[in-house]
């Protein structure tokens, strides 16, 4: 009977308190938004990015890795997924040789692009010391 009893009691509080982790994570969220836009990077692009800037500085250590990591998070808060993925296509495909490649060097947008990457990326490895 001792059970039956405080049933209703602990329902309440595990209840009461579901509801108000909700809530703060809601704020906690909207408040996060506000502040940094992080936009949404597919993983294996993500590690890809990170295991090429590794190889790039100088071998795989921890001062690498989390460097490399610190980077693509930095470039992320900066340039939407379509946009980072678009300036580094141009920016692999602009070294194709003659008219074949004349499509990714030469338009205005592809430009734009690549200086945008470029940019976000010197700030990125200033931010997170990347060396």
């Amino acid at each position: 009977m001792k059970n039956t009893a405080l049933f209703p009691l602990i329902l309440a509080l595990v209840t009461g308190c579901a509801t108000t982790a909700d809530n703060n994570d809601t704020q906690a969220e909207s408040g996060a938004e506000t502040a940094v836009v992080r936009h949404d990077y597919p993983t294996r692009e993500r590690v890809e990015y990170v295991l090429e800037c590794i190889a790039k500085h100088g071998g795989l250590n921890f001062v690498n890795q989390y460097a490399c990591g610190c980077k693509i998070d930095k470039i992320a808060e900066q340039l939407t997924f379509e946009e980072f993925e678009a300036a580094r296509t141009f920016s692999q495909m602009q070294k194709t040789p003659g008219e074949a490649g004349a499509a990714f060097r030469d338009p205005k947008h592809a430009k734009d692009l690549k200086a945008s990457l470029k940019e976000v990326e010197a700030a990125a490895e200033k931010a997170c010391f990347v060396k």
